[in-house]
C-alpha cells in the first residue's frame, strides 16, 4: 500500500521524497487499515458472547455514538452519530457492543444507507429482538469539499425493523427519547 501512497504523491505533481513527505506512504498506508479495520473482524469476535438473558421487554437505547467512515465512491471521510434501540425479547447485549459494532461496520468502505442498514440487521441477528431501529445523522466530507460544496448539509438514513417498522406509536417513542435532552 505503501507504494501506491508514493505513486499518488508524485502523480498530484509532489516530490514524496522531500523531507515533509519522506514517511507519508507509510503514514498513510497504516492510516488506512486503521480506517478500515472493520474488515478484519466479525461480528460473533465483537460480540464475544456478551448476550445474557433478561426478562427486560422494554426499549434499550445507546444514542449520540460517534462514528467515523470513509465513503466507497470517493475515499472521502463522513462522521456523525448513529442512535441505536432494540426491544428485548429475553436476551440484552453488553452495553459496549453496540458502540462496537457500529464501528466495525463504519471501519468499512461504505454508503451511510448501508451502514445503517447493516447495525439494524446486526442488533436483530445477535439480541433475537422483536424491534431494532437505527438512525444515523452524519456530514459527508465528498460533498462539503467537493461536488456540491455544502458546508452545512448532513444526511439522516434510518432502519426500522419488527416492532419500531409495524408500530407507529413505538418507533415514535424512540424518535422523540433520541431528541431528547441530554447530551
Amino acid at each position: 500500500m505503501e507504494e501506491h501512497y508514493r505513486a499518488i504523491i508524485e502523480s498530484v505533481g509532489e516530490n514524496p521524497d522531500r523531507e515533509g513527505l519522506l514517511r507519508t506512504p507509510h503514514r498513510a498506508a497504516r492510516a488506512m487499515e486503521f480506517l478500515t479495520q472493520g474488515y478484519e473482524q466479525d461480528l460473533g469476535e465483537i460480540v464475544n458472547g456478551a448476550v445474557f438473558e433478561s426478562g427486560n421487554d422494554e426499549m434499550v437505547i445507546v444514542k449520540d455514538i460517534e462514528l467515523y467512515s470513509l465513503c466507497e465512491h470517493h475515499l472521502l471521510p463522513f462522521f456523525g452519530r448513529a442512535h441505536v434501540a432494540y426491544l428485548p425479547s429475553g436476551k440484552v447485549i453488553g452495553l459496549s457492543k453496540i458502540p462496537r459494532i457500529v464501528d466495525m461496520y463504519a471501519r468499512r468502505l461504505q454508503i451511510q444507507e448501508n451502514l445503517t442498514q447493516q447495525i439494524g440487521q446486526s442488533i436483530e441477528e445477535v439480541t433475537g429482538a422483536v424491534g431494532v431501529a437505527v438512525v444515523i445523522e452524519a456530514k459527508h466530507l465528498c460533498a462539503m469539499m467537493r461536488g456540491v460544496e455544502k458546508q452545512n448539509s448532513s444526511m439522516i438514513t434510518s432502519v426500522m425493523l419488527g416492532r419500531f417498522r409495524d408500530d407507529p406509536r413505538t418507533r415514535q417513542e424512540f424518535l422523540e427519547l433520541i431528541r431528547s435532552s441530554g447530551r
